[in-house]
C-alpha cells in the first residue's frame, strides 16, 4: 500500500479502512467465513482474521481507529515559543557559530519541550509553518568588495588559461592528423 508523503494513511484512506473493519465485523455476525470475506472485501485474508480476533476481544470498539500514528508534534502556542527561541540564535543555546541546522532544531525541540524529533521531522514542521531552508553567504567579515571587484576587472583575466587551443588537436593516439 502506498503512504502519503509524509507517511502514515491520509484520514479519508483511515475512515475508510474503519468502514471497511465495521463493514467486516456485521459480517462477523452474520456467521460468514474470513476467506469470503476478505475476497468480497478486496483484502488480504490475514487482515481479516486479525479484525476477527479484535473483534471477538472487543466488539466493534475493538475495530475502531485509535487515530494517527505519528510523533508527537507541537501545537501551534508551542511552535510560536519554538519562533521566539530560534530568534535568539544559536548562540544563546550553546553552540559556537550563528548556524541553525536541523539536527540543532531538533536537539533544542529535545530539550525546552522534552519531545522528540527527527531532522526529516524537524524540516516537515518548519515547512508547514511556512519556513524555508537558507544557505547563509559565507563571507569573510574582512572582504573589500571593491579591491575583490578591481582584481576581477584586472588580474583574473590574465589567470585564465584559453579555453580552446588555437592548433589542431586529434583524439586518436594511432592516428595524430587524422580528424
Amino acid at each position: 500500500m502506498r503512504y502519503a508523503q509524509g507517511g502514515g494513511l491520509t484520514p479519508e484512506r483511515q475512515a475508510f479502512r474503519e468502514w471497511l473493519r465495521l463493514e467486516a465485523a456485521e459480517r462477523f455476525a452474520a456467521g460468514q467465513d474470513s476467506s469470503l470475506i476478505a475476497k468480497e472485501l478486496r483484502v488480504h485474508v490475514r487482515s481479516v482474521q486479525r479484525w476477527r480476533q479484535a473483534w471477538s476481544a472487543g466488539g466493534e470498539a475493538g475495530l475502531l481507529s485509535k487515530g494517527p500514528v505519528s510523533r508527537p508534534i507541537l501545537s501551534d502556542e508551542l511552535f510560536v515559543v519554538l519562533e521566539q527561541e530560534l530568534d535568539k540564535g544559536p548562540v544563546a543555546h550553546g553552540w559556537p557559530d550563528q548556524t541553525w541546522t536541523l539536527a540543532r532544531i531538533a536537539t533544542l525541540i529535545g530539550r525546552r519541550f522534552h519531545k522528540s524529533y527527527t531532522p526529516q521531522g524537524v524540516a516537515a514542521l518548519l515547512h508547514r509553518h511556512g519556513w524555508s531552508h537558507q544557505v547563509p553567504a559565507r563571507r569573510a567579515v574582512e572582504r573589500e568588495d571593491d579591491a575583490a571587484a578591481a582584481w576581477a576587472r584586472e588580474v583574473w583575466p590574465g589567470a585564465e588559461e584559453p579555453g580552446r587551443r588555437s592548433a589542431l588537436g586529434s583524439s586518436s593516439k594511432t592516428k595524430p592528423v587524422s580528424r
